[in-house]
């Protein structure tokens, strides 16, 4: 593959020597849709920089747009967070390291079998075919929220089962069970220490473990993606169960919990921004483009996880084989070397090579289904309630922390 050096060079640069000081990483944000203050240092040109995590040890951060989708797709960096000295951004995640987690947390070849088995299901062609379901879902939920009345909360009564019934009818597993699996999945991305963290991966595992054995007793399978998996895959020897139900649980997670935290900030976002919101309702065929848009913005997938496997030369620093590097996307989605007045919400600029998504092997697998979801629920809501405005002022809405994905704890909101 070509030298990183000559895929950066021109764009990204080191800038000003690196101090001293290592910046923290990660912050908590100051505003839910900027990157945190305390990352400003960061933004002066520099493609790389060195930060220090919650245990001191001192880590890589990416900021440079093109140095970072170079490096996502280079195999040098690698995802395995079985390793021991695999970086965690915060106390909570150590439980996980050392580890095995399907999906994103292997390398290839492993990680190319095993999305194989689950790309089918996650097409573009797929994602178009479910729009009409995706719409039914929004519009019973909006349904019920206008025969309740104001005010409401939109991440329990919108934002968060949209994706939920969503991911449930896809993957084949019973809604009924949501509260329980919603829960764990809080737990797991935002529980209070390690220990908290691994008994919700231990339940989550237990939980869908139970469902596949279930299935796997079946005679005629259902139509979910778990259904495929164990009648075909688990039965012909490709997945084994421990790897299916590693799986699933990345799948269930990842499938609610970014799209509803992408729905309820870019609620926030948009509220706080009326003259964008009023373009939307002017002309809805902007819809994808406010969603690219948003997604860029608000990049709440912050600090991507890798670690060196070789010594790696790019944007005239060394990173040495055992660092860690992680990505701050928040940043790197607003590197104006791409992106023009890049803290300006702007429907009108091409913004669909962030990297919101991430970039390379491990780009998400449900982008397609994701930006469905969104187009619909977004253009759906102010649509049906053109009067939607918050119920508390924008200051004291809580939102969440700079360790987690990022979104809204909650969002009064009246029409």
């Amino acid at each position: 593959m070509p030298e990183l050096t000559e895929l950066t060079e021109g764009t990204d640069t080191t800038g000003p020597e690196i101090p001293a000081a290592p910046v923290p990483f990660p912050q908590d944000r100051t505003c839910p849709y900027h990157p945190p203050t305390g990352y400003d240092p960061l933004r002066d040109g520099r493609a790389l920089s060195r930060v220090t995590l919650f245990d001191g040890r001192e880590v890589w951060l990416v900021t440079g747009h093109a140095t970072a989708r170079a490096l996502l797709a280079d195999s040098r960096l690698s995802s395995d967070r079985s390793r021991h000295d695999f970086p965690v951004p915060s106390p909570r995640f150590l439980a996980g390291r050392g580890r095995r987690v399907g999906l994103l947390g292997v390398d290839d070849p492993e990680h190319r079998a095993q999305r194989r088995t689950v790309v089918p299901s996650f097409t573009l062609k797929r994602a178009t075919g479910m729009r009409p379901q995706i719409q039914r879902t929004v519009d019973g939920l909006l349904d019920a929220m206008i025969e309740k009345g104001p005010p409401a909360d939109l991440v329990s009564a919108f934002a968060l089962p949209v994706p939920s019934m969503v991911i449930c009818g896809l993957l084949g597993v019973p809604y009924e069970d949501h509260e329980f699996f919603e829960e764990q999945s809080r737990t797991l991305l935002r529980g209070p220490t390690a220990a908290d963290t691994a008994q919700a991966r231990d339940r989550l595992e237990a939980y869908l473990g139970a469902l596949v054995d279930r299935k796997a007793q079946q005679r005629t399978p259902g139509d979910g993606v778990l259904d495929d998996l164990v009648h075909h895959q688990l039965r012909d020897g490709t997945l084994d169960r421990a790897e299916l139900v590693s799986m699933a649980v990345i799948l269930l997670v990842a499938g609610h919990e970014t799209t509803a935290n992408m729905i309820s900030l870019g609620t926030y976002t948009l509220l706080q921004h009326p003259d964008r919101l009023a373009e939307l309702r002017t002309d809805p065929a902007l819809l994808p483009a406010a969603v690219e848009e948003l997604m860029r913005m608000l990049s709440i997938a912050e600090g991507l996880q890798r670690i060196a496997l070789e010594d790696i030369e790019v944007a005239g620093v060394t990173i040495r084989a055992g660092d860690g590097v992680l990505f701050a996307t928040s940043v790197i989605n607003r590197d104006p070397a791409v992106y023009d007045d890049p803290d300006a919400l702007d429907w009108h600029r091409s913004a669909r090579h962030h990297v919101a998504f991430g970039f390379g092997i491990h780009q998400c697998l449900g982008q397609n289904l994701a930006r469905a979801e969104l187009e619909i629920a977004l253009g759906s809501l102010f649509e049906r309630l053109p009067g939607l405005r918050l119920a508390a002022p924008a200051r004291d809405i809580p939102f969440k922390p700079g360790d987690t994905i990022q979104g809204m704890l909650e969002l009064p909101v009246t029409w």
